[in-house]
């Protein structure tokens, strides 16, 4: 029979060493068999993903932290590179390595072989902490890798040697650019599967012309087998190595900005039972701390007010997060139906919603990626901003009958919904699995 006034406390348990403790406080018998452990956790209401959520240990900040990801065409070897990059730091005594299993772990992407859902891991090198992002290079869920590579400081470009650059290669170039992106390495994956060297030689000259078209001329270029790697197969371990190193080296941490108001942009929300709503995102200004009085800014003019109960980061609880953190918090009184991805949490009073503005619009070429013909007025494309999407009416000025590829003209956009906004954000607009255009706020409506 449990003791029932320390039920409570146990489903307001945020990390797995407090809930042990009244667990074990409110079972009458400590030889219970894992069974009837498990029937006494259901009773309480929780479920096992539930305590696989749960923080293992505090988060100690020894190390800069950097945020990257992995992107590219779909099965060139990302989420294997992925892996191979945990596996490798491991063996070097830091780091926990994670299976490709456990990366790709929804159903749907086991069974397609493909990845959904960006995922997010964590290494660490003799000089950085890492947070990964894995972002899915199918253009069928081109917006989860938008959301993915918005939280990115820098990124790892693999290319299959075999194949070469492809169609998804250069939007993802595209995306990163316009996203804000500021360096890319490569990573010349599947080296063990060519037959002709010379074809190496050809493929790196097109992934340089490739890169020099969007300014990433510099990014250096690392070749290797990430599926040999991860067997153990020592030329392959040292190219992780090199990759890691030059990631070091090249990729340069930024200009944290951890004065300011704080603002984190919400990749995903969880809902919780028995502990509440669950949101992540990468905090892109300030710092937070459990305890502090928040707004949930997005989906209407107004804010709704919250205070952080909880704060992690890669499953350990996190005393302060700051400017760079990818992290998770449990926000009180909040329902899954208040926040979404595409919101921001932010400081009160510091950040507001819009549903429209005036921008500075760039219109892509066709050898870009863009459409073949013009829009005229009233054109109706998904404005991507920051991590979250939105259906959006383009209204150009009355002198321009029709903004034509390679235009840079000034434009009012008009959301179908309020979202958190503010003058010089970044945003692209798509139609029909392409990047139509990309854009600056100039200016905000009232």
């Amino acid at each position: 029979m449990l003791n029932c006034s320390l039920i409570y406390k146990i489903n307001q348990c945020s990390n797995f060493k407090s809930f042990n403790t009244y667990f074990l406080k409110a079972i009458p018998r400590r030889n219970v068999s894992i069974y009837n452990k498990i029937q006494l956790i259901k009773r309480i209401g929780f479920d096992s993903y539930q305590l696989r959520n749960f923080a293992v240990g505090t988060f100690v900040r020894n190390k800069e932290h950097l945020n990257i990801g992995t992107i590219g065409h779909v099965d060139h070897g990302k989420t294997t590179l992925t892996a191979a990059l945990t596996k490798v730091c491991s063996l070097s005594g830091v780091g926990e390595y994670v299976p490709y299993d456990s990366i790709d772990k929804a159903p749907e992407e086991r069974k397609r072989g493909i990845t959904i859902c960006a995922t997010h891991v964590e290494y660490e090198t003799d000089k950085r902490h890492y947070g990964h992002v894995d972002c899915p290079g199918h253009a069928d869920y081109i917006k989860n890798m938008i959301s993915g590579a918005a939280q990115m400081d820098g990124a790892i470009l693999v290319v299959s040697a075999p194949d070469g650059p492809m169609p998804q290669t250069r939007e993802h170039i595209l995306l990163a650019k316009q996203i804000g992106v500021p360096k890319l390495v490569v990573y010349l994956n599947k080296m063990d599967l060519v037959e002709d060297p010379e074809i190496v030689e050809l493929v790196e000259l097109e992934i340089n012309e490739l890169l020099s078209e969007y300014n990433y001329g510099d990014s250096p270029i690392v070749k290797g087998s990430a599926t040999k790697a991860l067997l153990n197969d020592e030329e392959s371990v040292n190219s992780i190595k090199e990759l890691l190193a030059k990631c070091d080296e090249y990729l340069s941490t930024p200009d944290r900005k951890e004065d300011l108001p704080l603002l984190i942009a919400v990749d995903e929300v969880l809902a919780i039972p028995g502990k509440g709503t669950v949101a992540t995102g990468r905090i892109e200004q300030g710092r937070v701390k459990v305890g502090d009085a928040v707004e949930i800014v997005g989906g209407g003019k107004n804010a709704k007010k919250s205070t952080v109960n909880s704060l992690e980061m890669f499953r350990k609880t996190l005393n302060e997060g700051i400017a760079g953190d990818q992290v998770g918090f449990l926000l009180k009184n909040v329902k899954r139906d208040d926040i979404a991805r595409g919101y921001v949490v932010s400081c009160p009073g510091t950040y507001f919603s819009h549903d429209s503005f005036d921008a500075d619009l760039y219109v892509l070429t066709h050898e870009e990626g863009g459409r073949k013909n013009g829009f005229g007025s009233n054109y109706r494309p998904q404005a991507f901003l920051r991590t979250g999407d939105v259906s959006c009416t383009v209204h150009l000025p009355e002198d321009v009958p029709l903004a034509m590829p390679g235009d840079s003209l000034k434009c009012t956009i008009k959301l179908l919904n309020y979202m958190p906004l503010h003058e010089g954000l970044r945003f692209a607009l798509r139609e029909g699995g392409k990047t139509v255009a990309s854009g600056i706020i100039s200016k905000l409506h009232k």
